[in-house]
């Protein structure tokens, strides 16, 4: 418990170690496989996403995921062709924040209700990491390590929130994350 402690009480004294874009760009699929994992920022939302997905249960296990992924892609071919699109820092910490909150609600979304907020949310993630791309030797690995290394993120957090799920703290447990999760992304806003 005190290595976490520390970990979190270590994202609020480091704030650059929560913008996945100060990170610095990398050029290849390896980079792009990374890069959801190494951004607390992507980390948080992908996770939140399959644990969210897996509290709605049925269908969403598999819809909401993919909503967030092929959403992203959309947003990703903005930012490489240059669309120009408000506020995605501020987006993507949001995302974090909603995502957060709803986990902590733990309140059984429509699934299209969900897919719409997380398709939102995703044009953000797409549009930054599109708008890296192209500043890269070789963009379109890079893309689909980001996109496979996004769908494992989705994957984990789905594992989580089903394992959870079997044991009676379970869903408590899923709610203080999401708490947790939501804290963080509101930390994100006011950086």
């Amino acid at each position: 418990m005190k290595k976490l402690s520390l970990s979190f009480i270590t994202v609020f004294l480091i704030p650059g170690l929560v913008q996945a874009h100060e990170l610095g760009h990398g050029g290849g699929f390896t980079s792009g496989l990374s890069h959801p994992v190494l951004g607390l920022d992507h980390l948080l939302a992908m996770l939140a996403v399959g644990i969210l997905s897996a509290q709605i249960g049925g269908r969403a296990v598999w819809s909401v995921p993919t909503a967030f992924v092929g959403v992203m892609l959309i947003g990703g071919l903005m930012g490489m062709n240059g669309v120009p699109f408000f506020s995605v820092e501020l987006g993507i910490a949001l995302s974090v924040l909603v995502l957060g909150i709803a986990l902590a609600a733990e309140k059984k979304l429509p699934t299209y209700l969900a897919m719409l907020a997380v398709g939102f949310f995703a044009i953000f993630h797409g549009h930054a990491h599109g708008t890296e791309m192209p500043e890269m030797g070789e963009p379109v690995f890079y893309a689909v390590g980001f996109v496979i290394g996004t769908a494992l993120i989705h994957f984990s957090g789905v594992s989580v929130g089903v394992i959870a799920q079997n044991f009676s703290k379970g869903p408590q447990f899923l709610r203080y994350l999401g708490a947790g999760i939501a804290g963080i992304g509101f930390h994100l806003i006011v950086l």
